[in-house]
């Protein structure tokens, strides 16, 4: 799929919830960092996630801080590779942020703080000190 058609569907709501995986979602965000600015881009891909879950009946699926962690970790390596980047280059350079399981955010929050309600409807800082880079 293109990633106008995956973008076009995404905001429709057509596209089928049993379709759009861990992947995707990091490749929507990573569409939508590259055509607005940070603040615009965080919250027109939070609006159209919330609007995706309830049209698929699973808002609770909805989470702003893993939602928001994921953006800022999409926008910071964008802006450290230094360059424009197509999808596919940035998802061959960033392999771990496509990993759902034990996925990148574990190493930033304890797993309770991304299980609490809060963290679920309001984005909470990290809780964790990641390990140096």
């Amino acid at each position: 799929m293109t990633d106008a058609e995956l973008l076009n569907q995404f905001e429709s709501c057509t596209l089928p919830g049993s379709a759009f995986h861990h992947e995707d979602h990091v490749r929507v965000a990573f569409l939508y960092l590259c055509s607005y600015p940070a603040l615009q881009a965080l919250e027109r891909f939070s609006a159209s996630l919330t609007r995706f879950a309830i049209a698929n009946a699973q808002p609770q699926l909805y989470h702003e801080t893993i939602t928001w962690a994921f953006m800022l970790l999409i926008r910071e390596r964008m802006a450290r590779s230094g360059q424009s980047q197509s999808w596919p280059e940035f998802a061959a350079a960033n392999p771990d942020l496509l990993t759902w399981k034990n996925n990148v955010l574990k190493r930033y929050y304890r797993d309770e703080t991304l299980a609490s309600d809060l963290a679920k409807r309001t984005f909470l800082f990290p809780d964790k000190c990641p390990p140096a880079l």
